[in-house]
């Protein structure tokens, strides 16, 4: 069952590269936000079944490697980084090259995520995890198609996207993995609420909500380091004032 579930992820992945080349770009988004719920079912049925095993781990990375680097480099190619050679061929080579970037950081960020599981507190992820990246990526694309603004309005934007997203995946920035939130216990009723809030704005408006939920995310990152590094610097200004 697991392994079923992991395929059917990266046939989400695949999936979203044959839509983005048919112009779909509705149904390729999608496609990857399912492979995201499915790829957050794999592991959790492998544990309730007592499954696990190191085929079905390296599986899954090879399944997330297609739906969460891939195709969201990609799609977001197809949709506006390819529009990029109207200002010359050198632009051009700047927007494949930049969707080539995400997908060698995803593979990079999940070698390494490999490497270091049992080795670095659970509580965070190094880097931006892939699942997280792909959704800014596939987010952005849907948010726009939704509003009718093509990726042809969007290329500098997206090319800006597409490489800080795949630069934060591979930079030693710490994001919250949310793995200590046990819902055996007892859940604080705010969190309750924020995730019935949640639910609620994404049946009214799916891509604006996902969108936004990803990239305050993705973005909760650097800002909780820079405010470290803030705090860390008054300290030291302190102790010295001392």
């Amino acid at each position: 069952m697991p392994n079923l579930l992991t395929t059917g992820a990266m046939f989400g992945g695949f999936y979203a590269v044959v839509a983005a080349m048919q112009g779909k770009f509705e149904a390729a988004a999608i496609a990857v936000f399912v492979a995201m719920i499915l790829d957050g079912l794999d592991g959790r049925v492998a544990r309730m079944t007592n499954t696990q095993s190191e085929f079905g781990a390296q599986y899954d990375s090879m399944a997330d490697l297609i739906s969460f680097g891939v195709a969201p480099g990609l799609v977001m190619y197809q949709w506006a980084l390819v529009h990029l050679q109207s200002f010359g061929a050198s632009w051009g080579k700047a927007g494949w090259l930049a969707a080539f970037v995400y997908v060698a950081c995803a593979a990079l960020r999940l070698a390494r995520f490999n490497t270091q599981i049992g080795k670095v507190d659970k509580r965070f992820f190094v880097g931006l995890p892939s699942p997280a990246a792909a959704a800014v990526m596939v987010g952005m694309v849907w948010v726009f198609h939704d509003l009718e603004i093509t990726g042809r309005n969007v290329q500098l934007p997206a090319l800006l996207l597409t490489l800080s997203v795949g630069l934060l995946m591979v930079s030693n920035i710490s994001f919250y993995s949310f793995k200590d939130f046990d819902l055996r216990n007892r859940v604080p009723f705010v969190a309750v609420l924020i995730v019935l809030l949640v639910f609620a704005l994404t049946t009214i408006d799916p891509p604006k909500v996902l969108f936004g939920v990803f990239l305050v995310y993705a973005l909760s990152g650097p800002v909780m380091w820079a405010w470290r590094r803030y705090r860390r610097y008054q300290r030291r200004r302190k102790g010295a004032d001392d």
